[in-house]
């Protein structure tokens, strides 16, 4: 018969969990996936950045710009950014 984790016979399973990774496990647990989310804002901000730098190179060589295009870029950039800015650890600061 298999003993079950905690039942008492394993000394390490008794020993209580280290503060600092009690309190990584606890954040982890109210924000799940945090550090895979914010690579993704920033890959999008940073696309959306480079997008705009594109078109503003463009315009200044005198360039034709679709105004929907630059409407689309500059939404993606606030909204991706945005997302950034909310998705940042409060308990930092």
């Amino acid at each position: 018969m298999a003993k079950r984790p905690g039942s008492g016979s394993d000394p390490e399973a008794s020993r209580p969990l280290d503060p600092e990774l009690r309190r990584r496990l606890l954040l982890e647990a109210r924000t799940p996936w945090r550090s895979l989310r914010r690579a993704l804002w920033f890959a999008l901000v940073a696309s959306a950045g480079v997008g705009l730098a594109t078109m503003a190179l463009r315009a200044s060589a005198g360039g034709e710009l679709a105004s929907n295009d630059l409407l689309i870029q500059i939404s993606a950039f606030a909204i991706f950014g945005s997302l950034l800015w909310f998705d940042r650890n409060r308990d930092d600061g």
